[in-house]
This record gives structure tokens, sequence and C-alpha cells, in this order.
């Protein structure tokens, strides 16, 4: 699947894991039951590690063990739950994470802007996606009106300016 970050078509080093899988050579992305269950080995491999979290998996019990993880991957498993936004924006905004939040699953372009709002920062898409219209999507809202997690300036803060 393309992977779409910072605003053009990026190579993806990750590899996500299943539970049962063997560990590949570099970056791993595995679930959060697997963290708990194997961290120290997890943590003894000295490669990058993300973490995957379902829609239904908040990540306030994972908040001490955030500045372990390069990605998190938030899963969409369909575009009309929104759980996910939630969890994007309280990994930002009240865990203070800096690292690649994904959004994956059923991840529709017309929600780019949404999305990037709440603080993620890359897109798995659909691997028949027209990769120009997605980075299209990404910046059709040039205009905010309110803070978010994004960081973007607001009109009253560009008018003040």
């Amino acid at each position: 699947m393309p992977l779409i970050r910072d605003g053009a078509v990026a190579d993806d080093p990750w590899t996500r894991v299943g539970d049962d899988e063997p560990l590949p050579d570099g970056p791993a992305i595995v679930s959060p039951r697997r963290w708990r269950d194997e961290r120290d080995r997890l943590e003894e491999r000295g490669e990058p590690l993300g973490l995957v979290l379902a829609s239904d998996e908040a990540p306030d019990a994972l908040a001490g063990d955030l500045d372990r993880f390069a990605v998190i991957c938030l899963e969409f498993p369909k575009f009309t739950d929104g759980r996910p936004y939630s969890h994007a924006r309280k990994l930002r905004e009240r865990y203070g994470f800096a690292g690649e939040l994904r959004a994956v699953g059923d991840v529709l372009r017309d929600q780019c802007a949404f999305m990037r709002r709440c603080g993620i920062d890359a897109f798995e898409v659909a691997s028949d996606a027209d990769p120009q219209a997605w980075l299209s999507a990404a910046n059709e809202i040039s205009v905010t009106y309110q803070a978010a997690a994004d960081g973007r300036p607001t009109v009253a803060r560009r008018h003040r300016a």
C-alpha cells in the first residue's frame, strides 16, 4: 500500500507483524498485546518499534511507554468510526507523542485534512489510490478557525501577526 507522509509519497521501511508471526529484521509494528507480552525481548532487538492501535484500544494504558515507539498506527476499521481521531488528539495533546501517527485501514481521501488537524501525519492508502489526489487533498483546506493538534495557525493568529 502506498504511504503518504509529509506531503509526499514515501518508502515504508516498517513491517506490521501479527502476534504469532516471527519478528523481521528491521523496524516492526506490533500490537499492544505483543508489546505487553514481549516488552523486554522487543526492546533488546535494538530496532525501531511501532505500535498499531485498533479503534477500540485507547492509548491511555500505554501512556508511560509512548517514548518507546517511533510510529503509532491508528486503525480505521470503517470510515464512520471516529475513535481514532480522538486517539490522535489525545496522543499529541495530552501525551505529547512526537513520532509518526499513521492512519491505516478504511482511510478516505475526503477525510485527510481532518485527520491532519487531529495530528495524523502519515496515511496508508489503498493500493489502487491515486497518490497525487491524496497529496492534493492534504492541502485543500488552507484556512483554519480553531486551534488543533497539527499546530497550524488560525485565522485570528494570522490576523494578529
